[in-house]
């Protein structure tokens, strides 16, 4: 089951996608957002045209590990995603994903107006990247597969 995987800011949403077996997230694209309803129906769009069984949202936990009013905008989003496309939501601690992603970006000599292009859904690859490896440890420190 193919998995997408949202980064979602406050004027874009980044997007990943992970393989068939849950092994490998690769960056997607980037939405730019236009508000409410219409975010909703482009991401399940998107989710649609890849074929994604369940979807993973970046939480933006403060420092502390808390969960702010930004965190809680991203659990609502994802709440009603996944009610209209009727599939599981999975919620994975994003931060420094943008960091990571920009940095990477960075060593890989990206212009500045293409790392702008790019850097959402890098970012979400790499959330979605952190949740299939967890997956797997877990799924072999238990002895089955994830």
């Amino acid at each position: 089951m193919r998995l997408l995987c949202l980064d979602l800011g406050r004027k874009t949403i980044g997007l990943a996608l992970s393989d068939e077996g849950g092994v490998v997230a690769t960056p997607l694209r980037t939405l730019a957002r236009v508000g409410g309803q219409r975010d909703l129906e482009a991401v399940a769009q998107a989710a649609r045209e890849a074929g994604a069984g369940a979807l993973v949202l970046g939480l933006p936990l403060e420092l502390s590990g808390r969960e702010g009013e930004a965190a809680r905008r991203v659990r609502r989003f994802g709440d009603a995603l996944g009610a209209q496309l009727a599939c599981a939501v999975h919620y994975w601690d994003e931060r420094f994903s943008t960091a990571h992603a920009e940095r990477a970006l960075l060593e890989g000599d990206l212009r500045r107006a293409k790392r702008k292009q790019v850097v959402n859904h890098v970012a979400a690859a790499l959330i979605l990247q952190s949740f299939l490896d967890a997956g797997a440890s877990r799924a072999s420190a238990e002895g089955g597969a994830p």
